[in-house]
C-alpha cells in the first residue's frame, strides 16, 4: 500500500497532466466532426489490420487440415468420375446385365511422411496399407502425375518404388501420336526422366506430353508424366528423349493409390497364353 501511494505522490504531476490531456481529448472528439471522423477511421484502419493478422495467421495454421480436405475430395472425386465412366461404356455396349459389373479402378487416398529424390534407388513411404486394402504393385499418383509403383506393404504403411529409380519401368506413349516407349531414370536429375524404345518414324518435338500407356495392369492411360525436353539424335535405334517431370518430387504431400479390380484376371490369361 505505501509502495502504491508512493507512486503517486512521485509521479502526481504527470498523473495530472495525463488526467487534463484525456479530458481536453474528449471533448475536442466529442465536438469536433473532423477530430471523430479522424479517430474512428484511424481506430478501424488499425482494428482492421490486426483482425486480418489474426485471420491470416489462423488460415496459414489451417493448411494442413484444408490440403487433407482437398485431397480427400480428389480422391472422390476420381472414384465418382472411375465408375461414370465405365457405367457409360455399359451403356454404349451391348451388355444389358450391370448386375455383375465391377469398376474397374478405385482410388484411395494417402499421405506421403518419408520421400528419397537423391539416391540411385528412391522410395517414399505413405501412412496407408493392408488396412486400407493396399497391396503390392498398385499405382501411385498426385494431381500433377505419376509417383511411383508400391512395393512393400504393411498393415498402416506402404513403401514406394519412386519413379526416381534405377530399376524403375513403366509403360509410357506421346499423347499426340500414340507411340509407345518405356520410361525409366538415369539415376542423374530428379526433374527429368528418359523415354527411349520409341520407333524411330515417330514425330518428335520439344514440348509434347507424355503419358501412361495403359499396357500394363498397373498404371490407367493417359496419367500424365511430363514433356519432351530433349530428342536426342533422331533416327537412331538407340534415342533416349529426355522427359521434365509435371511433377516436383522433391515436394510430394498427397496422393492417390489405384487398384485396378481387373489386374488378377488379366495376368491369369496372360500367364496362361505364356504357358
Amino acid at each position: 500500500m505505501q509502495q502504491i501511494i508512493y507512486f503517486f505522490q512521485k509521479f502526481r504531476y504527470f498523473l495530472f497532466f495525463l488526467f487534463l490531456e484525456f479530458i481536453a481529448l474528449t471533448f475536442i472528439f466529442n465536438n469536433l466532426n473532423f477530430h471523430k471522423s479522424k479517430l474512428v477511421n484511424s481506430t478501424n484502419t488499425l482494428t482492421g489490420g490486426l483482425f486480418e493478422t489474426l485471420n491470416n495467421s489462423a488460415n496459414y495454421f489451417d493448411l494442413k487440415s484444408k490440403n487433407l480436405s482437398l485431397s480427400e475430395e480428389n480422391t472422390r472425386l476420381r472414384n465418382l468420375l472411375a465408375k461414370k465412366s465405365t457405367n457409360s461404356t455399359i451403356e454404349d455396349s451391348v451388355i444389358t446385365d450391370t448386375t455383375s459389373y465391377n469398376q474397374k479402378y478405385a482410388y484411395t487416398n494417402a499421405k506421403v511422411i518419408n520421400n528419397n529424390y537423391t539416391k540411385a534407388f528412391n522410395f517414399l513411404t505413405i501412412n496407408k496399407g493392408a488396412n486400407q486394402n493396399i497391396s503390392k504393385e498398385m499405382a501411385v499418383i498426385n494431381s500433377k502425375g505419376i509417383v511411383g509403383i508400391t512395393e512393400h506393404v504393411g498393415n498402416k504403411y506402404t513403401r514406394v518404388q519412386s519413379i526416381l529409380n534405377k530399376k524403375s519401368k513403366i509403360n509410357a506413349r506421346l499423347k499426340n501420336t500414340g507411340y509407345f516407349g518405356t520410361l525409366s531414370w538415369n539415376g542423374e536429375n530428379y526433374k527429368n526422366v528418359q523415354l527411349s524404345d520409341i520407333p524411330r518414324q515417330a514425330p518428335l518435338n520439344i514440348g509434347d506430353t507424355i503419358e501412361t500407356g495403359g499396357k500394363s495392369t498397373i498404371f490407367p492411360e493417359g496419367v500424365l508424366i511430363g514433356a519432351v525436353t530433349n530428342v536426342g539424335e533422331k533416327n537412331t535405334i538407340n534415342n533416349t528423349i529426355e522427359v521434365t517431370l509435371f511433377n516436383d518430387m522433391s515436394n510430394l504431400n498427397y496422393v492417390n493409390v489405384i487398384k485396378n479390380f481387373d489386374k488378377i484376371e488379366i495376368q491369369q490369361i496372360e500367364n496362361n497364353i505364356d504357358e
